[in-house]
């Protein structure tokens, strides 16, 4: 995955690129010095090992509709298995959304109510792990010039050999 830092607030497009070759522009939220929504998760579910929640799906072939393909060939009925998949996760998805939300809440030094950890699935120490890495995160991301971009490589926790994404390696900025 390839995150280009904007100089401002617009829409943000990351290259994705799967393991069959198949690349994507995704368009999301995000932009200016603020971490974008979708490399949010990206980390989150990276550092919380979340196998299921936005990129996992990516990773098996889900196709959101603020997906554009590039290229490479799709595997035969892709749409339909990517119809499939969401209808499938809709619980694990959504409980991604609330755990990339929690942790970026935590990463800002909100305190939260032991309720909102305990829904979560996640121990306390995990979350507030995972929101110390986003802050981190959130101040190299900022220190990117516009144009400049984050590549992250993604692997699907348990899931050896798969990846959401793949880049010159690593974690962390890349150059232009």
């Amino acid at each position: 995955m390839a995150f280009e830092r904007m100089a401002d607030r617009r829409p943000v497009e990351t290259a994705v690129e799967r393991d069959d070759g198949v690349t994507f522009l995704m368009r999301g939220a995000g932009g200016g010095p603020d971490l974008p929504h979708d490399l949010v998760h990206a980390l989150v579910e990276q550092e919380l090992g979340i196998a299921d929640g936005i990129w996992g799906c990516v990773a098996d072939g889900v196709v959101w509709g603020s997906m554009r393909h590039v290229s490479g060939r799709q595997p035969p009925h892709a749409g339909e298995r990517s119809v499939r998949l969401m209808k499938e996760r809709a619980a694990p998805l959504h409980a991604a959304e609330y755990i990339a939300d929690l942790v970026r809440r935590l990463s800002r030094g909100e305190v939260l109510p032991p309720s909102a950890v305990a829904a979560s699935g996640h121990p306390r120490a995990a979350l507030q792990s995972a929101a110390a890495a986003l802050s981190a995160a959130e101040a190299e991301w900022a220190a990117l010039a516009p144009g400049e971009r984050w590549v992250l490589s993604w692997r699907p926790p348990g899931r050896q050999g798969s990846t959401a994404g793949r880049s010159r390696g690593g974690r962390g900025p890349r150059g232009r």
